[in-house]
């Protein structure tokens, strides 16, 4: 997807995105995360298509799911499919033929301990939401390219993306949460994670997934080292450990 294909989905992603920062019950209830979240924080340089979240307050989700219903009934958004235990819903909005026209949104209600938030401001909407803070967005997303494929079987090559991004800006990351996750040590996590990379990772998983997530020139200059380089640093940081 190049950027000027994107600008109707990211004109749909914002106008939900504000609608539910402008609902208190949601904004006092759910937190901001995910790529989407890391893209607007100025953290990501790659497109992102989702709006992932985490359920942070008490509220039942009932009571948040009937005030989604109202939010995607203003907005003009068809319920595509949604989950009848979990709040996740793929929704359809109007697009022109054979352009994206479904964006997901998903509140997760699984709580860790060492999820760290705090309130930050993103500019593109101009609202002031509580977002998960970088050290978390990093933990987990060094979590997520290994859980995703326990859970499901797929392996997104803009996990390896993100991961190799996040060190090469030189963000930390909260050991403890991944700790927490995944019930071992960051090192031996870590040992995991590189022998993941190496034995997964494949050439075409990573042209196929990042190509239409970023300019050509950034995709035609990291595409060939991406693997290489992210094992670089997943070393480094086993070699600290030591």
């Amino acid at each position: 997807m190049i950027e000027r294909e994107f600008t109707l989905h990211k004109a749909q992603l914002y106008r939900l995105l504000i609608l539910i920062s402008d609902n208190h019950l949601l904004s006092g209830n759910i937190s901001f995360k995910g790529g989407t979240c890391a893209k607007l924080l100025g953290y990501l340089d790659r497109l992102s298509v989702d709006l992932d979240f985490d359920l942070t307050g008490n509220t039942e989700k009932k009571v948040l799911r009937k005030e989604l219903y109202g939010i995607f009934k203003k907005l003009g958004l068809k319920i595509k499919d949604e989950s009848s235990h979990a709040l996740q819903f793929f929704l359809k909005y109007e697009a022109p033929p054979q352009k994206r026209n479904t964006l997901k949104l998903e509140i997760l209600d699984k709580k860790f301990i060492h999820n760290k938030y705090e309130p930050k401001y993103l500019a593109d909407i101009d609202r002031i939401i509580n977002c998960q803070t970088i050290n978390t967005l990093f933990a987990n997303k060094l979590v997520a390219l290994v859980e995703r494929y326990e859970n499901t079987g797929n392996i997104a090559g803009r996990d390896v993306y993100d991961i190799h991004h996040f060190f090469m800006k030189g963000y930390g990351y909260n050991p403890e949460l991944i700790e927490e996750r995944r019930n071992t040590t960051i090192s031996i996590y870590m040992e995991q994670l590189k022998h993941f990379i190496r034995n997964h990772i494949t050439q075409r998983i990573i042209e196929q997934d990042i190509n239409m997530l970023l300019s050509y020139s950034v995709f035609r200059r990291i595409r060939k080292t991406l693997k290489q380089e992210t094992l670089f640093f997943l070393e480094e940081e086993i070699r600290r450990m030591i």
